[in-house]
């Protein structure tokens, strides 16, 4: 068989080829929905939406009554998870549950309100054009009337009040950086008679327990290690004890608050808060592991060396009847970085 044959002509037995091969992409035709055509179709799903958005609304209103009210050391049994906290459950599955109302509800609202009519259109360069710009812009108009937001009052008012409140279980959780603010800040666990216990064993200590040349860690009785706030609360009113000759004390005031050569000088160092508890037993100096200042315990706890603004904060003490060492009251001034700086 020959195969002369012209430019363009086609051989016997070959189908014929469009001249634009993507003329058709393929795409089938476009199909109503039941929610398209039927407004109690639409009104339903309007609902379900709406009550996906206002789980999410509970649920975090869920959220926060859990942080509040559920203790931090209660532990419930789940099967089979066992044993865990009742708080880190109440708090995973609420705020798990605000999520999911919102996402569901996004997916629902979008798969049986919004408009589903597939497009296609040619690539463009990546520099859009005034007529491109345009067009978007209309596009964007459009997508706002097609999703029907303006339309669905039910739903954009409880797709609203969901996005709004589920922001809160963030706030919520900053809680847990530090005391509230105003007295908390200023004021320790320190009160008159409270008794100057061990930080390590919780046994009341006495005069003869701190030895010359050494160094104790205490904390007031009245802390409880079981509180859900004990670490914030001894973070301020953890204090140190030290005993020196009485003829080595410099500060005539320091000596009074003390008790027989016995010190009481709070180990927040007043830089950043690390624990000034490196002692040198000869020059009676306490040392800050974290930036090196240098606080000298003989003469009211001044700086000697380092960033640390100002000197350890000291508590008066002294020895109740049944022989134990007691506080006369808290700190005068807030222990910790500088805060009496900033008011």
């Amino acid at each position: 068989m020959s195969d002369d044959h012209l430019p363009g002509e086609r051989r016997p037995g070959e189908l014929a080829v469009p001249d634009d091969p993507f003329a058709d992409p393929g795409l089938p035709p476009h199909e109503p929905r039941r929610q398209d055509i039927d407004e109690r179709a639409a009104k339903r799903s309007e609902r379900t939406v709406a009550l996906l958005f206002t789980v999410s609304i509970l649920a975090t209103i869920g959220f926060i009554v859990s942080y509040v009210t559920i203790p931090i050391d209660r532990i419930v049994y789940i099967w089979p998870l066992g044993h865990i906290g009742a708080l880190n459950l109440a708090l995973g599955m609420t705020l798990g549950l605000a999520l999911f109302g919102i996402g569901a509800g996004a997916v629902h609202w979008a798969r049986t309100l919004m408009s589903d009519e597939e497009l296609s259109e040619d690539r463009h360069d990546v520099a859009a054009s005034p007529e491109v710009k345009e067009r978007v812009l209309a596009d964007f108009k459009k997508g706002a009337e097609e999703s029907q937001l303006g339309r669905r009052k039910l739903v954009r008012n409880t797709l609203f009040g969901a996005l709004a409140l589920v922001p809160l279980s963030g706030v919520v959780l900053l809680r847990d950086l530090g005391p509230l603010p105003g007295d908390k800040l200023r004021h320790t666990k320190w009160r008159d008679g409270s008794l100057i216990v061990n930080e390590s064993t919780g046994e009341p200590l006495r005069p003869e327990d701190i030895t010359v040349g050494s160094l104790t860690q205490a904390m007031p009785s009245d802390l409880d290690r079981h509180d859900h706030d004990f670490h914030a609360q001894i973070a301020k009113a953890s204090v140190m004890l030290v005993r020196l000759e009485p003829e080595d004390i410099k500060d005539e005031r320091s000596a009074e608050w003390g008790h027989e050569g016995i010190l009481c000088f709070s180990k927040i160092c007043t830089h950043i808060g690390c624990p000034a508890t490196l002692y040198e037993q000869q020059t009676h100096h306490a040392l800050c592991p974290c930036h090196q200042s240098t606080f000298d315990l003989s003469d009211g706890a001044r700086v000697l060396f380092g960033p640390a603004g100002h000197p350890l904060p000291q508590l008066r003490i002294t020895v109740n009847d049944d022989g134990f060492l007691q506080a006369l009251g808290d700190f005068e001034e807030p222990p910790g970085p500088s805060f009496w700086e900033r008011g």
